[in-house]
């Protein structure tokens, strides 16, 4: 008999050689039908996999991102085997699963695939999946291995074995096709339901412009069609609030050629946005009893190597320039500057903690492949602060961290929300962790206190630690379910003793202050290329670039009209006169697409009585209303940061 232990902590004996399947059975039929695959002591692993030693299980269905992983890749080999069906002699790369679903990278020998040719794949894969067929695991030698392949001419997956060593190779079945694949995978095809392709790219094989273009077919599957009518709305929603859409049209952001890729230049309508977040990140520091400092763009090579980020971080970092025999960098990284800054004074334990501030600029080379609109950009704008404390003022610091998080949450409507708690790897100290077991378990263990005790929702996530400590990385979730790395929250244990930073504590010694690194607000481009996608490009009144348009109904009421836009002009409010020679409804249409959050409509009878007929954006008509109420009302929402509900 062996013991297996389930997640709550329950144990229970069963037969050597039992399956996880067959253990998923023994607890009720429901959980057998849903359950995808298993995890035996942290190991994804087939659900037909025996088990002969004690262990730790976990069952995941379609809920979990391990079960939707596996339902992917499982669904890029229907795909691999309906294209194999249908173009004899393709040869076959890479079919991982991604966030949102999978893809295969092929050789079609020169040939492409139409529209009506991926319908047909896509109804091909609907008809293996209904097959039912069971995925079977077969290990096998290397050498024969390399024969089967041989046979197929198939160059792509003799490329893959050649990595592999022998005694590590299992090829997957399922009907009449056969993949080199190390799995898992789901028990059979049929769970398979919905199935959508979605897209063909090219793809060079292994990511070099130098190799073969392949064939890149992307796609998506669901357990119920009804999942994936919803994938496909949310997907068709998404595009309307694609940021890169939504910035053009609304004159956010622009690129340019001559200026450089993932180098974002705002317009004034970005601009005003950038200064609106500022302005909330100044208001919310300043009150928590930070101090803002400002630094260079650019420092010495001996910096950056006294921090440790060059050996770390340089493929991230721009070349060098040389001047008068001494390398400078353009700054990557707020932190550096800001210990210089600890460090210009002598400190006591009566200055901590010292919470420095800043909204620096930075330049990371990110790869030109990685660029993505404002989400992965080369210039940067951090709202970046680090706080000097002593230990036993660690846990409270963090905590109003995390607590400004909360805060920033209710501000913009975020909902959905989980804090990463991202961990090194001991295996790794001295490569990409700096070498301290012991500091490492200690600060480890101080952050996750911090969590539990503050009831924030956290997972923990292995070798994703920052070089000189654990942090947290905060992922949001926007109106429509995508999901984005907001910002970071990070120990650093390293950085003091490499600075030589020092406080005088209250026993007249001298000691290193623990570091906690921060971001709530990330960096002005990631931060609002989300905010575009929540808010539709509907920013609340007291975000929006135009916060109300006033528009008279014909040019016999722009006298008026002028009157009322100066005195909103007056009260701070970012007010536009629109007085072409338009018809009314042409105007209020374009404010509209402006996404506005306010028109003020004026006509005769506005005119007489002093007042103004109110227009919310996607909301309509909202009655008439003196001047004088229309602005308390406007200065109030703004003044509160209302939301838009």
């Amino acid at each position: 008999m062996i013991n297996i232990k389930f997640p709550d902590g329950a144990e229970r004996s069963y037969e050597n050689g039992i399956s996880p399947l067959e253990i998923a059975k023994s607890i009720s039929e429901g959980l057998a039908r849903k359950v995808i695959v298993t995890s035996v002591d942290g190991v994804v692993r087939d659900l037909s996999t025996p088990l002969v030693t004690d262990a730790s299980i976990k069952l995941h269905t379609w809920d979990d991102a391990e079960g939707k992983s596996t339902f992917w890749h499982s669904s890029a080999h229907i795909l691999a085997e309906a294209v194999e069906a249908t173009f004899p002699g393709v040869k076959f790369w890479v079919g991982p699963a991604i966030d949102k679903g999978f893809y295969y990278d092929m050789d079609l020998g020169g040939k492409s695939i139409s529209e009506e040719e991926l319908l047909g794949l896509e109804k091909k894969m609907a008809e293996l999946a209904r097959k039912n067929n069971v995925f079977i695991r077969k290990e096998i030698s290397k050498a024969d291995a390399i024969a089967y392949f041989e046979e197929k001419g198939d160059e792509y997956k003799l490329d893959l074995l050649a990595g592999l060593p022998d005694g590590e190779i299992t090829f997957y079945t399922q009907g009449e096709f056969t993949d080199l694949c190390r799995g898992p995978h789901i028990p059979q095809t049929g769970l398979v339901k919905a199935i959508k392709l979605t897209s063909i790219a090219g793809a060079y094989w292994k990511g070099d412009e130098k190799n073969k273009q392949l064939t890149r077919i992307y796609g998506v599957s669901f357990p119920s069609q009804k999942e994936l009518d919803e994938h496909i709305q949310m997907l068709e929603e998404a595009k309307k609030r694609d940021h890169r859409k939504l910035g053009k049209e609304l004159g956010i952001f622009t690129f340019d050629d001559d200026v450089g890729p993932g180098l974002p230049l705002w317009m004034p309508n970005g601009t005003i946005v950038i200064e609106e977040l500022e302005r909330l990140a100044k208001e919310t520091e300043q009150a928590a009893g930070y101090k803002r400092v400002v630094t260079p763009h650019i420092a010495k090579e001996s910096m950056y190597l006294t921090s440790g980020h060059l050996p770390y971080y340089q493929d991230s970092m721009y070349p060098p320039m040389e001047l008068e025999g001494v390398k400078y960098y353009l700054k990557a990284m707020n932190c550096p500057h800001h210990h210089k800054i600890f460090s210009a004074e002598s400190r006591s334990y009566k200055d901590l903690p010292l919470r420095l501030a800043e909204y620096g600029t930075c330049y990371r080379y990110e790869q030109s492949g990685e660029l993505f609109g404002l989400m992965r950009v080369r210039c940067l704008h951090m709202n970046d602060a680090h706080i000097y404390c002593a230990k036993e003022d660690f846990a409270k610091e963090f905590r109003a961290v995390n607590d400004m998080y909360i805060k920033y949450f209710k501000i913009f409507g975020i909902e959905k929300y989980v804090m990463r708690l991202s961990l090194h790897d001991p295996a790794k100290l001295g490569q990409k962790y700096i070498n301290e077991p012991e500091l490492w378990q200690e600060t480890e263990a101080m952050v996750r206190e911090v969590l539990i005790e503050s009831n924030i929702p956290f997972v923990e996530v292995q070798d994703e630690g920052a070089f000189y400590g654990p942090k947290i990385d905060v992922q949001i979730w926007s109106a429509i379910g995508r999901e984005f790395t907001l910002a970071t929250n990070q120990v650093d244990f390293a950085q003091g003793r490499r600075f030589n930073l020092q406080y005088t504590n209250k026993e007249n010694h001298a000691e290193t202050p623990l570091i906690i690194h921060r971001a709530p607000l990330g960096t002005h481009e990631r931060f609002i290329g989300f905010l575009l996608e929540h808010y539709a490009g509907k920013f609340p009144l007291w975000l929006a670039p135009v916060q109300v348009k006033v528009l008279p109904i014909s040019d016999k009421f722009n006298d008026y009209a002028e009157s009322v836009n100066q005195q909103l002009l007056n009260a701070g409010i970012r007010s536009e006169l629109d007085d072409r020679a338009e018809k009314i409804g042409k105007k209020i249409r374009d404010t509209e697409l402006m996404k506005v959050p306010y028109m003020l409509i004026i006509g005769e009878k506005e005119q007489t009585e002093n007042a103004v007929s109110v227009r919310r954006q996607g909301k309509g008509d909202a009655g008439m209303s003196s001047v004088s109420e229309i602005l308390t009302n406007l200065t109030t929402e703004i003044r509160d940061r209302q939301s838009n509900s």
